[in-house]
């Protein structure tokens, strides 16, 4: 019998190039090459969801992680140079951030380090949740998603989403990096390109992030402090998004008419005048009553002063049941952060600046300043358009010469309500004209939802506010910073804006503090890419003892191919045995190999770490011949590691490159037993693995074939079956009506102000350890 049980196998209808498998659940994600993301479930290799591309988020996917839970997949795109958190439940965007370069690699993985500090921190109870609006709930411990791409570009974000460390010091494209689960280390391999020659060359970095480690519990605070604003600044820009869609075209209809009517009429009399005349002597020009019947009817008016009522009562909820609440988080978790950054003997290392924070304090208080001053122009805009059209269509246009009707029904009160709106808002404005093509703005509330660096065509009315010129005359509570400053000539999305720039200005600091913190430790230039055909596999491997990790890669030379293991510790100030060991395969199918070939007859094509103990390989023979399968293969490393104490310690060469000293580096021939399967009928070329749930998938050469294999037969019971049924139940349901995604606004902007918060609840849940 085999050793690996086969469960799946599949022909897909697009080239296959990347997978990762979750590592928690039976569930493998595929990207192809037509930029789509696909989840598999491993019985049958059944599909889950797929998420094809778009114009919005990309279609080029250039590298996929999954978060250490579980939860979510990220996958990053070259053209939009975007990366996109996915719910694992169903092919939506959670979150999406751009980044300044394309995407060749990303490692999500899980701080293990334990302490006192982190464990009552952990088990701490938010005081915030009992006052704010419930946040998307953040998995206890702290994870990183490392990026890696062109020109030396490394970054880490914390949870995924706010950026903690820039890392600079860092030549060529990455082919790989990862980062120690104790923060001590990230180790970088980097494809340095020559232009004289053409040649590219292979290069090892391990940079010393002890930085990080040494500051583990303020570094999480902080994250989760990031990350939770990160979350506000979202949340903010769709509740203004959804704004935007509230307000309707047709508001515009009054403007346009009037516009219209002053350029068609042949009279001197301003419009203002025309309408004052109306509303105070009941009398109309010949002009105005054609523009009554024909343009302001009565079936119109009461349908435009309908959809101003929708769309304004609509925004207003908005406002205070999203916008508000969601600014006044963002000013707490703001002042918490401000008060993390007063503590400098903890904080001032990681380059939090609390003159920063404040600034951006102060921004957010101006934000909520401009939103409630929107409050204000929409309820006094509702109140005066309801006046407004009552006065119009009630009374009887036909007897516009003489006194109307409604007159006799509307008080002194009323009637001085309307002329002093007409006052206001029916003033002809040419310059107006010049810069909108409308020469009236009776419509107020639209000009502030505009993403337009423009000042506002009616900002307003500040004359008479008693606040407002007392501040003006006063020195010292015009500079005062207990005051947040005031914009009256600006937008409520100018304001905005000018927020998210200010803290996005104020939290970048710290990541660049913290990537110039982090130094190379050791350097190695592996091989050129030009001489050879080089497969690079990159994986860390953490002995709980003595914080060892492993850099894997795979030379083929002509037809013989050795794996190359290279051990460091995390811990750079330690001095230990840093070794590197070569690795071949020795002929173990004697059926297939000619008796006087030599002993070294395998190549390997791809390699990854199954589990910390044991190194899953793809081989093929060296002198491969038609009919000649390719095997899968289970690599245990302590059949390379037989006897450490006697094993010969290489001296490193720093002038010359690994290829060049391969002939001095101990090697050790390994004849796997019984832990390998024959791959019949099929090309290998390259495998995914995962050892927590004993699995592994094979693709073929041409990108298209797959197969699914259980690596240990003897534990079938531990799969679990109820979560599975869980997953393929929620994909096969009814797509929910919202959508806690900028990238998907289109299906969240469609629901009500009332909808809203439900939304949030789906997303707390998605979100959710």
């Amino acid at each position: 019998m085999p050793a690996f049980r086969q469960v799946g196998e599949k022909q897909l209808p697009q080239e296959v190039v990347f997978m990762a498998w979750s590592p928690k659940r039976d569930l493998i994600a595929l990207a192809n090459r037509a930029g789509e993301v696909l989840l598999h479930r491993l019985a049958n290799f059944q599909r889950v969801w797929s998420l094809p591309p778009n114009e919005n988020t990309g279609k080029e996917v250039t590298a996929l992680a999954w978060r250490p839970d579980g939860k979510i997949l990220a996958f990053g795109l070259t053209d939009t140079k975007r990366i996109i958190l996915c719910d694992v439940e169903k092919p939506e965007s959670l979150h999406s951030f751009s980044v300044d370069s394309s995407i060749t690699y990303m490692h999500w993985m899980e701080v293990t380090e334990e302490s006192s500090v982190l464990t009552s921190f952990y088990n701490a109870e938010d005081e915030s949740n009992l006052l704010l609006p419930k946040l998307p709930a953040l998995p206890k411990k702290l994870n990183a998603l490392v990026l890696g791409g062109s020109s030396g570009f490394i970054e880490i974000y914390a949870y995924g989403m706010f950026k903690i460390a820039t890392v600079t010091g860092v030549a060529g494209s990455c082919r790989g990096l990862c980062l120690s689960s104790d923060l001590k280390s990230l180790s970088v391999i980097t494809e340095i390109q020559d232009s004289s020659d053409n040649e590219a060359e292979i290069t090892y970095f391990q940079l010393d992030t002890s930085l990080l480690s040494s500051y583990l519990p303020e570094v999480t605070r902080m994250a989760r402090k990031f990350t939770h604003i990160s979350t506000l600044l979202q949340y903010i820009k769709l509740s203004l998004t959804c704004m935007c869609e509230a307000w309707e075209e047709i508001l515009m209809q009054m403007d346009s008419r009037l516009t219209k009517f002053v350029q068609e009429k042949n009279t001197t009399t301003s419009v203002q005048d025309e309408f004052m005349q109306l509303l105070l002597w009941g009398k109309a020009s010949l002009e105005l009553q054609a523009l009554l019947m024909n343009q302001l009817t009565v079936k119109g008016l009461k349908k435009l002063g309908q959809s101003i009522e929708s769309s304004y009562s609509s925004i207003q909820k908005l406002i205070i049941s999203h916008l508000q609440s969601g600014s006044e988080a963002l000013l707490y978790h703001l002042s918490e952060l401000k008060g993390m950054a007063l503590w400098k003997q903890k904080y001032e290392s990681l380059g939090l600046d609390a003159s920063g924070i404040e600034e951006a304090i102060t921004a957010v208080g101006s934000f909520i300043l401009k939103a409630n001053e929107l409050l204000q122009v929409i309820d006094s805009s509702m109140k005066n358009f309801k006046a407004f059209f009552r006065w119009l269509y009630v009374g009887k246009l036909d007897d516009l010469i003489t006194v109307l009707p409604e007159l006799n029904k509307m008080t002194q009160k009323d009637i001085t309500f309307v002329a002093d709106f007409l006052t206001e808002h029916f003033n002809e404005a040419p310059e107006l004209y010049n810069r909108k093509g409308k020469y009236f703005n009776v419509e107020r509330v639209g000009q502030y939802l505009k993403d337009e660096d423009d000042d506002l065509v009616s900002p307003p009315n500040t004359e008479g506010n008693q606040w407002f010129n007392f501040l003006k005359n006063s020195t010292h509570l015009k500079e005062s910073p207990l005051l947040f400053p005031y914009y009256p000539e600006k937008s409520l999305h100018f304001v905005k804006k000018q927020m998210e720039g200010v803290i996005d200005q104020c939290l970048q600091k710290p990541a660049d503090v913290i990537g110039k913190s982090v130094r190379q430790a050791f350097c190695m230039s592996l091989y050129k890419t030009s001489q050879r055909y080089f497969s690079t596999f990159f994986v860390k491997w953490n002995d709980k003892a003595s914080n060892i990790h492993y850099v894997l890669f795979a030379i083929l030379e002509s037809s013989i191919s050795k794996i190359y293991i290279l051990r460091r510790h995390t811990d750079t100030s330690r001095s230990v045995s840093n070794g590197i060991l070569a690795v071949e395969f020795g002929n173990f199918l004697n059926n297939s190999i000619n008796e006087s070939s030599d002993s070294r007859c395998y190549s390997c094509l791809d390699a990854h770490f199954y589990d910390d103990e044991t190194v899953t390989v793809v081989l093929k023979e060296s002198v491969e011949q038609e009919g000649k399968e390719r095997i899968l293969a289970q690599l245990p490393l302590s059949s390379v590691y037989t006897d450490e104490d006697q094993e010969g310690e290489f001296i490193w060469d720093s002038t010359k490159r690994l290829e060049e000293q391969s002939g001095e580096i101990p090697t050790r021939t390994v004849f796997l037993e019984n832990q390998w399967r024959v791959l019949e009928n099929m090309k290998a070329q390259y495998v995914a693995v995962n050892g927590i749930r004993k699995v592994s998938c094979v693709l073929s050469s041409n990108l298209r074939h797959v197969r699914v294999f259980e690596m240990d037969v003897e534990d079938d019971g531990e799969v679990e079956e109820e979560e599975e049924e869980e997953i393929t139940q929620t994909a096969a349901g009814e797509p929910e009506e919202l959508n806690q995604s900028a990238d998907n606004q289109e299906s969240v902007c469609g629901a009500s102000a009332e909808e809203l918060p439900d939304e949030t609840e789906e997303h707390e849940t998605n979100l959710e350890p």
